[in-house]
């Protein structure tokens, strides 16, 4: 596991800092009908223009499709376009860590505080350096519409802008009925429990913590490794835990060790509350949003 977290750490440090040679873009290409020597000195395209070059720039700039950038704005671009780079990953890792290592029932019994602080400051930055780095790319309205780097990021605005009124919704209307769902619902007692009910043990403010191994509750209320409902700030209590134990480098003695508290039970076919059908829906939602958000880029830099 440790060796596949660096080998992904590297490879985006590859992508960032060693990009491969630009090529010409299809719009360019597709308007004169030239390959990229005849405007670029390089012959893999990018850097200085032959003349003819220039002044297809110029004819650009005068129909508002080009805008040149100087030094200083240049290396302005590149630290915003950095963090925006950054806090994407950031956001979607966590996205996507929270769906497919946790689990969406992990939230299900209430939003945790710090899921929140890191999605609302992600969605701020990446407004923010978004808007910056739009405005230097796209200088007239008209190319945000009728070029295809215009209208991928334009369908690319359009899908951040409802990931952002899923947030607002489920923060500020579904957030708070899942906080009163979990303080009314918490039981005083061991015993068998769905996954729902599994996730309202989750050790934090007095509440008990409690996991899930192999289809058994285990109470790790009292284990020094499990403060705060947290193994290692790594695995939260209330979650089943079975294949991420599993890979764990220590055996099952140390899971088995603790006292049992019940079973977990299959998910009964039972009508969930409104709000959490919603919940469940946004989540899976953002997920499919952000595998779309990034065939978008896709589209963008490589077809």
């Amino acid at each position: 596991m440790r060796l596949s977290f660096k080998a992904i750490v590297l490879l985006v440090f590859a992508v960032l800092f060693f990009p491969a040679y630009g090529f010409c873009t299809t719009e360019y290409a597709s308007q004169t009908g030239k390959i990229c020597s005849d405007c670029h000195i390089d012959p893999t395209g990018g850097g200085k223009l032959t003349k003819e070059g220039e002044v297809f720039r110029d004819n650009l700039r005068i129909r508002g499709q080009y805008r040149e950038l100087n030094p200083a704005q240049r290396i302005v671009r590149f630290i915003v376009g950095y963090l925006h780079t950054i806090t994407a990953i950031i956001w979607f890792g966590t996205i996507l860590y929270v769906h497919i290592v946790l689990k969406p029932a992990y939230a299900a019994g209430g939003l945790p505080k710090g899921e929140l602080r890191l999605g609302w400051a992600s969605i701020v930055v990446m407004a923010v350096t978004g808007t910056l780095l739009s405005i230097s790319r796209v200088p007239t309205w008209h190319m945000l519409f009728h070029t295809r780097f215009g209208i991928l990021l334009s369908i690319k605005i359009v899908l951040f802008l409802i990931m952002v009124s899923t947030a607002v919704f489920v923060t500020f209307v579904v957030g708070p009925k899942l906080r009163k769902k979990r303080e009314q619902g918490i039981l005083q007692r061991a015993g068998d429990m769905t996954s729902d009910e599994l996730s309202q043990y989750d050790g934090k403010d007095g509440r008990p913590a409690y996991i899930a191994f192999n289809g058994i509750i285990y109470d790790v209320t009292g284990s020094k490794l499990w403060r705060e409902g947290s193994h290692f700030k790594k695995h939260p209590a209330g979650s089943d835990l079975t294949n991420i134990l599993k890979t764990a480098p220590h055996g099952e003695g140390k899971v088995l060790g603790m006292p049992a508290a019940g079973k977990l039970l299959r998910e009964k076919e039972i009508k969930k509350p409104p709000h959490i059908i919603i919940f469940y829906f946004f989540a899976y939602m953002n997920l499919v949003l952000i595998f779309s958000i990034v065939f978008i880029i896709s589209l963008w830099r490589w077809w």
